[in-house]
């Protein structure tokens, strides 16, 4: 008997590894910047330049990059800042990886500080940890039909799945300009920046993907004047872009990893010829997953009165969407601030991450737990030296709502930062205000037994002369039509003729006339 399939595609991990890579490194401050006297902020980044995959094996090539911002040391004390690489090469130990592998790569870093040796040497230390998935597509072949059935009885099933539409790695480049203010000098040098992705919106559009959010800006900068202080400019500007995706629907379900990859700050003349511009470029690196819910027909067994039919099934782990919600979490707390030789001033500038420390299934919803790491730089009443900064990090815990969730059950959870304020309560106080996206994708696993072929065998004559003729049966708990049919060599319409029934409906308990059908 030939089988009619249809093909379902769907994603599974293959192979999945976590490493740590420990730095604690002398760097030697270079020779063009100032002497270091006291470190005002600090931060760090990942740069993944090159993955080389081989049997068993990722290697992935890249640096950890910090920035500091700090205060000269000597009489003429200025505010300086200085960057600086450390190399990556780290090996990845993932079972079964090959060369046409894709691996979805994350990355964290963990405890970055930079200390003082003295005012030519810094020492760096940190933790990052790689995180390695690889991903491969699966096509499930499911039976649903008969090529030549004839008089064969066939039980099938309606079952709802999720289906793997898009899968595919993209990049956005996001090019957006800012002006300074006309109160404010031109721009010489600038000292740091920080360059955020706030409140994404991703939708599956007609052979697209939209992709909507906030490029939140922050530079200090110095003047060609260096007897005026630094100065400092912050602006959240909307963006939005596409990408193309031919087989997109807008009824797709997106879920799609966003990653700054690169980012640069120029400064370019406006047009007057003044250094009064400052030109950004952005890099967004998209790893799309667009799924796809679908109903599809399961032929679960085969019978006729004239032959054997041995169906040879094996078990599949098939999915269905149980729920999508984005969520919205927000986080508030107070900051003393204890480590200023002075009052603050004014606030500058709050910087935030989210870390998701641990996310669990709870009763219908997924527990996040985690950590809003927060920067906050702002100027004190020293009129020599007034910029000071502030690390600190609130904790958070938010359940995301999804009825009917269970520990066999598989999810997306993806997070970022919508909303960030800093706010002066007094001269020593700050409040802190958030509010953070967590957008969850619930998938149920089930097992169903999936046909590959069907055995035709001769009937065992022996056995169909033992059976009784005509047989009275109670139904039992559990019964179908379709499955009496098949143990008592009859057919459901011939039950049904015989037993005035109008449809495949009975009951425990109902009694049945039941006649051996065998041509």
């Amino acid at each position: 008997m030939e089988l009619i399939k249809n093909h379902l595609r769907q994603l599974s991990v293959k192979s999945e590894a976590v490493s740590q890579v420990t730095f604690d490194e002398d760097w030697n401050v270079p020779d063009v910047k100032p002497d270091v006297g006291r470190m005002i902020q600090k931060k760090g980044e990942v740069e993944v330049a090159e993955v080389q995959m081989g049997e068993g094996r990722a290697r992935v090539l890249g640096s950890l990059c910090f920035s500091l911002l700090y205060v000269s040391e000597g009489e003429e004390k200025r505010v300086c800042s200085l960057e600086g690489k450390l190399p990556i090469d780290e090996n990845l130990n993932l079972e079964g990886l090959s060369g046409g592998d894709k691996i979805c790569l994350k990355w964290e870093i963990e405890d970055l500080s930079i200390h003082l040796i003295h005012s030519r040497k810094l020492n760096v230390k940190a933790i990052v940890t790689f995180q390695a998935a690889v991903e491969e597509l699966r096509d499930v072949e499911i039976p649903s039909d008969l090529k030549e059935p004839g008089e064969i009885s066939m039980k099938k099933k309606e079952i709802r799945v999720l289906e793997l539409g898009v899968h595919k790695k993209d990049t956005l480049r996001v090019k957006k300009e800012m002006a300074v203010a006309s109160n404010k000098p031109d721009i010489h040098e600038i000292l740091w920046k920080d360059m955020e992705i706030r409140g994404l919106d991703i939708r599956s559009g007609e052979g697209k993907v939209e992709i909507r959010g906030e490029l939140f800006l922050f530079v200090l900068y110095a003047g060609a004047d260096q007897e005026t202080p630094p100065q400092w400019l912050e602006q959240a500007i909307p963006f939005s872009g596409e990408a193309e995706c031919g087989d997109c629907t807008s009824d797709m379900i997106p879920n799609v990893e966003v990653t700054m990859v690169q980012n640069t700050m120029e400064i370019a003349p406006d047009a007057d010829g003044e250094e009064r511009m400052l030109q950004m470029d952005v890099v967004l690196e998209l790893d799309l997953k667009l799924y796809r819910e679908t109903s599809m027909t399961l032929l679960q067994d085969v019978y006729t009165p004239k032959m054997k039919t041995v169906p040879v099934s094996q078990p599949e782990e098939l999915e269905s969407l149980l729920v999508k919600n984005y969520s919205k979490c927000r986080i508030s707390d107070k900051l003393k601030v204890e480590e200023s030789p002075h009052k603050i001033l004014q606030i500058c500038h709050g910087e935030g991450k989210i870390k998701v420390d641990e996310a669990r299934v709870v009763e219908n919803g997924i527990l996040a737990e985690g950590v809003l790491e927060l920067r906050i730089l702002y100027i004190i009443s020293d009129d020599e030296m007034p910029f000071y900064a502030v690390e600190t990090a609130v904790p958070f815990s938010h359940v995301v709502e999804a009825p009917g969730i269970t520990r066999d059950c598989r999810y997306h959870l993806r997070t970022d930062l919508e909303q960030l304020s800093t706010t002066m309560i007094d001269s020593n106080e700050i409040e802190i205000k958030a509010v953070v996206n967590l957008n969850a994708v619930v998938l149920k696993c089930r097992q169903e037994e999936i046909i590959r072929e069907i055995r035709e065998e001769e009937l065992d004559m022996e056995e169909l002369q033992n059976m009784p003729g005509i047989v009275r049966y109670l139904v039992q708990p559990g019964d179908t039509l379709w499955d009496i049919a098949k143990q008592f060599y009859t057919t459901s319409e011939e039950i049904r003729q015989l037993n005035h029934l109008t449809s495949d409906e009975i009951n425990p308990m109902d009694s049945l006339l039941l006649v051996k059908k065998v041509e």
